[in-house]
């Protein structure tokens, strides 16, 4: 199977000025393009030619793994936006949140923290366990929670490539930013 590049529901200027159109085209048309292509090459000729995405990541390692999992990951993170939007997530969700943190407010400081707490390159996420407890983790480079049994409900990229052009080495004013941004209804639907 050859794996392309998934399209944006939005328009590359529809998140301006929170992600603006020329980061959308370096980090999207660039970077997560070139890890589809180098996945592809990778997997040419391979038992990975015939598997899922979610199966050459639960299967594989090293290159193969790093550039399945950036594509993976990097398709959630851009399917997790729009412009404007709810302030936060509803229902069975917002429930959980409250339940876990005691208030959205204290979730997204835990989550924010993990995120600029993450030393170099990589991702923070609120994920649910098979119990539907909620927790954030980050994972370092092209980590993901898949591998970890764990059920992805949100993220936020820390690469520089997702921020740099920006906010420059400014990594909380860009997480500060992605909150208003977030598509509360497609990250609700996933809880």
């Amino acid at each position: 199977m050859e794996f392309k590049l998934p399209e944006l529901t939005y328009q590359k200027n529809a998140l301006e000025p929170v992600i603006s159109a020329e980061t959308i085209g370096y980090h999207h048309e660039k970077h997560h393009l070139a890890y589809v292509n180098n996945l592809n090459n990778l997997i040419k000729g391979t038992p990975f030619e015939s598997m899922t995405l979610e199966e050459i990541i639960l299967n594989s390692d090293g290159g193969v793994f790093n550039n399945a999992a950036q594509v993976w990951n990097h398709t959630f993170y851009f399917n997790s936006f729009k412009k404007g939007g709810i302030a936060g997530p509803k229902g069975a969700l917002a429930d959980a949140i409250d339940a876990e943190w005691g208030s959205f407010d204290k979730f997204k400081a835990d989550f924010n923290n993990a995120a600029l707490t993450l030393f170099g390159s990589g991702w923070a996420w609120l994920v649910k366990d098979a119990v539907g407890k909620l927790s954030v983790i980050k994972e370092g480079n092209a980590g993901t929670p898949l591998t970890k049994g764990l059920t992805p409900i949100l993220t936020f990229d820390v690469w520089e490539h997702a921020y740099y052009l920006d906010y420059q080495n400014r990594r909380a004013d860009y997480l500060a930013a992605l909150w208003e941004i977030i598509d509360w209804e497609t990250v609700s639907a996933r809880y």
